[in-house]
């Protein structure tokens, strides 16, 4: 684990370097955060391509180490070097004012991070659990999500699954965006267990998505506090779900208090309700972990287009020195912004931008979609031609080549994937009712947030216009179908709230800096806007439920499997979620059909021959051998989903037992 720190450590440094070549006035927590997604980005990107020639060794780790610190060169220009310096002598006397004279904005920053980091840590310390009684997750949305992601570590890391086949579908391409999980093979590598390999990737991109959406929010409102409410109201989602409270206490001998101490597991998205729009944290960023890399990457490409096409030199310091508000003056900013590099400002944000925009298609696919499309939009409302051009070139230039080699050759069936369906997954609900119990006052708030004047306008016309485009994002997964299952359209549709988080944040920062009154009504309003997912996440943070995926035995077996069997075998189990071969690494002829078919895979034909296998049909052997199976895994799992002629088995050898997990070579070796 100690390398896997020291890795991540590294990589953060060398992209924190790189922000100097792009954002010259950005305080040295936020480049702490763009570096720590964009190092992790570029640590996958590149090791996967070196990986896919070398294999995944230590080499291949060091090799692409090497090669993501190539920023670390900027500090050799003494200008650079200096303003790192500079930035990094900050940092104490910010520590001092914070021991010695603290003030109220320097407190609240601190107890904010602080209490985010504490929160984040117990939510992700619990989505792995690896104890005496086996592997098991805290999250019930994690429960199928959670052996997948590591069907996909365990597959690079232990399996030298290059080109990478579909860990729960053999023999095809696999499309599935995967960086994120690629990095946390990388960790294993070095010597990290899966748990810290998620674990430590994990938290790190969710403190920086936090410091990033601080930093975006407060470069386009200019309200500290709204800066702070945008990443609470972006995590902590949810709607009426807050009211099933009421129904629950009164069903329990220990009334509310008696809910509160145990908490159901979700009151956001529950299954066969019309209760669809997950929090953010359980839905999202614990068991989709690649949309927990590509949120922080896309909201780097928002902040920096803001910064490029409105011409703003400058923002605020939401992290580091959160007292500094004033723009640099001429003497303080650094010299030759434009001699040190060749080129403007604006367009080096928009190389940025680009570059983080470009990794994105094996990061999360529906995210590229977003940006390239919030991108093409925003460059007809805002008509910056040369910084656009720049944009999409560099995207393109990135992105392009793994939209080819992610598509060439695929199986999937893009027809499952499009269709029209109103209102989302709403089943027969009145659409408007739907959303207005899903999101609570949210929708409300934001039409005030946009109709509210004053003197002027709450939200002012270029925030409103670069806002604008976003509303595509829930506009259009309203009406198709953008995924085989079509609750999947809740990843573009959840660009719709982060985008409108901060309007509504400044509305409800407006209503805190009034009077007595208003400030009461901020706090009931933020209260009403974030208690369901606040009980999502306390449930995930304080609740001891675990919801058990792997046992003793079944982990036993897989190192079994690991020992006696070559990195790409093919096996054959039961078509569940959880057998054990995918903690091996080793290549499964079909896992989950749940899985598969949101990839967009037909597998009805393979789930059939495999029950006749199981069953030792006559055409048995020969169905083994069309597939080229090496080993074949008879045990619990295979027993409880199908019937299994046992005695059909004992004519191959058998090279593995633990309990009732047993393994039978099919081909020779």
């Amino acid at each position: 684990m100690i390398a896997s720190l020291a890795l991540v450590l590294l990589i953060t440094l060398s992209g924190t370097v790189a922000t100097y070549a792009y954002d010259d006035y950005a305080s040295i927590g936020a480049r702490f955060c763009s570096g720590c997604c964009l190092g992790l980005a570029a640590l996958g990107l590149v090791g996967f391509v070196i990986a896919s020639f070398l294999g995944l060794t230590v080499g291949t780790v060091a090799l692409t180490t090497l090669i993501c610190c190539l920023p670390l060169i900027l500090l050799t220009e003494s200008k650079r070097r200096v303003q790192f310096h500079n930035d990094l002598q900050r940092i104490t006397p910010a520590v001092k004012r914070l021991v010695i004279h603290p003030d109220a904005i320097t407190i609240g920053y601190f107890l904010f991070y602080a209490f985010v980091a504490v929160v984040f840590w117990q939510v992700f310390n619990r989505a792995m659990i690896d104890d005496s009684e086996g592997i098991s997750t805290g999250l019930l949305n994690n429960f199928g999500d959670l052996p997948f992601h590591l069907s996909v570590i365990t597959g690079f890391a232990y399996g030298n699954n290059f080109p990478p086949d579909d860990p729960t579908f053999s023999g095809v391409r696999f499309t599935y965006p995967f960086l994120s999980d690629f990095v946390s093979a990388i960790f294993v590598t070095v010597g990290a267990d899966l748990r810290q390999s998620m674990f430590i990737e994990n938290f790190v991109l969710a403190l920086a998505f936090v410091g990033l959406l601080h930093r975006w929010a407060l470069a386009m409102l200019r309200d500290r506090f709204a800066a702070v409410l945008t990443p609470l109201l972006v995590l902590l989602n949810g709607g009426f779900g807050w009211v099933l409270l009421y129904d629950a206490a009164k069903k329990d001998e220990k009334g509310l208090w008696g809910i509160l101490s145990n908490l159901p597991p979700s009151f956001t998205v529950i299954p066969e309700t019309t209760w669809r729009w997950g929090n953010a944290i359980s839905a999202l960023l614990v068991p989709q972990r690649g949309f927990l890399m590509g949120l922080p990457l896309a909201v780097i490409v928002f902040t920096q287009w803001w910064l490029a096409v409105g011409d703003k030199e400058s923002d605020q310091q939401p992290i580091a020195d959160p007292a500094r508000a004033k723009r640099p003056s001429k003497k303080d900013r650094l010299p030759g912004k434009v001699a040190v590099t060749g080129m403007p400002l604006s367009v080096r944000r928009m190389i940025a931008a680009g570059i983080a925009a470009g990794v994105l298609p094996l990061v999360h696919a529906h995210s590229f979609v977003v940006v390239m499309a919030m991108g093409g939009c925003l460059a007809l409302l805002l008509r910056r031609w040369r910084e656009w051009f720049v944009f999409f070139l560099t995207a393109s230039l990135i992105a392009l080549p793994q939209l080819w080699w992610s598509t060439s050759h695929s199986a999937v069936n893009a027809r499952s994937f499009f269709a029209w369906e109103f209102g989302w997954d709403r089943h027969d609900e009145n659409p408007i009712w739907f959303w207005f119990q899903n999101t609570g006052l949210f929708i409300p708030l934001l039409v005030a947030a946009i109709l509210w004047r004053g003197k002027n306008y709450l939200v002012k016309k270029d925030v409103l216009l670069f806002y604008l485009p976003f509303t595509l994002c829930f506009i259009v997964p309203n009406l198709i179908k953008m995924a085989p299952w079509v609750w999947d359209n809740i990843k573009v549709l959840y660009y719709w709230w982060l985008a409108s988080a901060p309007l509504v944040a400044l509305l409800l920062a407006r209503l805190w800096h009034g009077g007595r009154i208003q400030r009461a009504v901020c706090v009931l309003l933020f209260i009403g806007l974030t208690l369901a997912g606040s009980l999502d996440v306390a449930g995930i943070a304080l609740r001891s439920v675990k919801y058990n995926i792997f046992d003793v035995a079944g982990i036993r077996f897989a190192e079994i499997i690991k020992q006696q069997t070559a990195p790409q075998s093919l096996i054959v189990h039961a078509p569940v979620h959880n057998d054990p071969v995918f903690l091996s690494g080793r290549r499964s002829l079909m896992g989950y059909p749940g899985h598969i078919w949101t990839h967009g895979l037909e597998f009805a034909q393979r789930e059939a021959e495999i029950r006749r296998i199981y069953s030792g049909a006559p055409d048995a052997e020969q169905l083994m051998k069309s597939y080229g199976v090496d080993y074949i895994v008879v045990g619990p799992l295979e027993k409880l989903v199908m019937r299994v002629n046992e005695p059909f088995f004992t004519r191959y050898p058998k090279i593995g037992e633990v309990g009732e997990y047993r393994l039978y070579e099919i081909k020779a070796r």
